[in-house]
């Protein structure tokens, strides 16, 4: 397949392209989905393609095709030729691309157990024991529980000679609780996931996984509406990630950059947090669901620092952006799959962590905000803004974890927020996903990070 790869990025080369690339994909995932004990789904899915780039005139061209043989791949070079050369008279900024040092390497996913050789009775035994573990009183009325299996098998040839093959594996388990008691239902969730094999899965107890979920779904049934008003907010990993990732790090990507839709375009070299907040996009993170030895255009994944110590240090790069503004790039070139685009992306995304404890956090509060778990946030790379949605909390008063509260709101400004920051935990993690680009594009992703104290606008959901 490599040789394949070569002769369509010569193809393209011949017929005038100024840099190519062609990257070959085999993707396998699997899933497994129970609910109430039901086995509801068990899908095998795979997909094998080559997506060719061809840069002619200072404008991209890209044709992709699910047909391997040598002749296909050429189509496609002279197709991905054909639409460069149609778009390059109508494109208002012409691309360019500084020369990248070549590269043959072939690495393996570092994992101790490859799904692939465990046997599907493991698999579904493991989200049975999960489901029915949530099941810890009458009042929990649905339960429901994943087991997912990524295998990602990548080529990836260009026209500055790189030669890359590598591999993928990511893992993960889902479990979801429903309760309710008279008119009143409330749920919670917990999930596990990363960039390893299925040895994250024998690492999870599936039982006490379950019983805390289930046991969380139960203690909202009697939580307290939320305060309004702006408060001292203890922000857990999901919300502090959030932050880092829907805001700061979509603003962050050098794409929006270039097309003024960031609004931290003027910010490198200024503050905009306290000196306790550093913020990295890192590619390397060990485990991490974002965690990606190359990008999808064969840039080595690094570690970027955004954010050190309330300073903004700069953005996340791919080629064309980095050529552009006459940088380095990243390692945040990454395309959802072989057919789609490259934009830049974030890969693992986080505040670093700081030297307080959460009890010490806590302690000296004497009014305000716990949050626990994520329930969704929005991305706001324009303005600014910071809006997310808690699935629950607990107040503190007096330097005490007291009464649980419900779904909440927390708005504000982003760098308003970052600049009131006072304590950093040193508790750490990550959560994994997918992240879009707007509504499309998913990427696999990680966010996350320490315990932060700052003062955040909290409403009802």
């Amino acid at each position: 397949m490599m040789e394949r790869l070569s002769k369509s990025v010569e193809k393209t080369l011949e017929m005038g392209a100024h840099f190519a690339d062609a990257r070959f994909e085999d993707r396998k995932i699997s899933t497994i989905f129970v609910v109430n004990d039901e086995l509801r789904d068990y899908q095998n899915m795979s997909m094998k393609g080559v997506g060719i780039r061809a840069l002619v005139g200072g404008s991209w061209g890209l044709s992709s095709t699910s047909r391997l043989d040598t002749d296909s791949l050429l189509e496609a070079a002279e197709r991905a030729v054909r639409i460069a050369k149609h778009n390059a008279g109508k494109v208002e900024k012409k691309v360019s691309l500084d020369s990248a040092k070549s590269m043959k390497k072939s690495l393996a996913a570092r994992v101790k157990k490859n799904p692939l050789d465990v046997d599907s009775e493991s698999k579904l035994s493991f989200v049975m024991d999960l489901t029915k573990a949530q099941k810890v009183d009458d009042r929990v009325v649905n339960t429901n529980s994943r087991y997912g299996e990524k295998i990602y098998n990548f080529l990836l040839v260009n026209s500055f000679g790189s030669e890359l093959e590598w591999e993928e594996i990511r893992t993960f388990a889902f479990a979801h609780s429903v309760a309710a008691e008279g008119d009143k239902r409330e749920f919670s969730y917990d999930v596990k996931d990363g960039t390893k094999g299925f040895e994250l899965i024998e690492e999870i107890d599936p039982n006490a996984m379950g019983e805390k979920v289930g046991n969380e779904s139960i203690e909202l049934l009697g939580a307290k509406r939320p305060p309004n008003g702006m408060m001292t907010v203890v922000a857990d990993p999901d919300i502090s990630g959030l932050l880092a990732h829907e805001v700061m790090g979509h603003a962050s990507e050098a794409d929006e950059v270039v097309k003024k839709r960031s609004f931290l375009t003027p910010m490198v070299g200024k503050r905009v947090a306290t000196d306790l907040i550093s913020m990295v996009d890192d590619g390397t993170y060990p485990g991490a669901n974002g965690m990606i030895p190359f990008d999808s255009e064969g840039t080595p994944s690094a570690h970027t620092s955004i954010i050190e110590k309330g300073v903004f240090r700069g953005y996340m790069h791919s080629l064309e952006t980095a050529a552009e503004m006459g940088v380095e790039p990243t390692g945040n070139g990454r395309a959802e799959d072989f057919s789609r685009r490259v934009w830049v992306r974030m890969t693992n995304t986080y505040f670093k962590k700081g030297s307080d404890s959460l009890d010490e956090m806590i302690e000296e509060t004497k009014e305000g905000v716990l949050t626990s778990k994520a329930m969704r946030g929005m991305e706001d790379p324009v303005g600014g803004g910071f809006e997310a949605v808690a699935l629950k909390g607990y107040l503190i008063k007096n330097g005490e974890v007291t009464d649980p509260i419900p779904s909440f709101t927390l708005t504000g400004s982003a760098l308003d927020i970052l600049n009131t920051v006072d304590l950093v935990s040193k508790e750490f993690e990550l959560s994994g996903g997918t992240c879009g680009k707007g509504d499309e594009d998913w990427v696999n992703v990680s966010s996350g990070g320490p315990f932060i104290r700052a003062k955040i606008v909290v409403g009802g959901a």
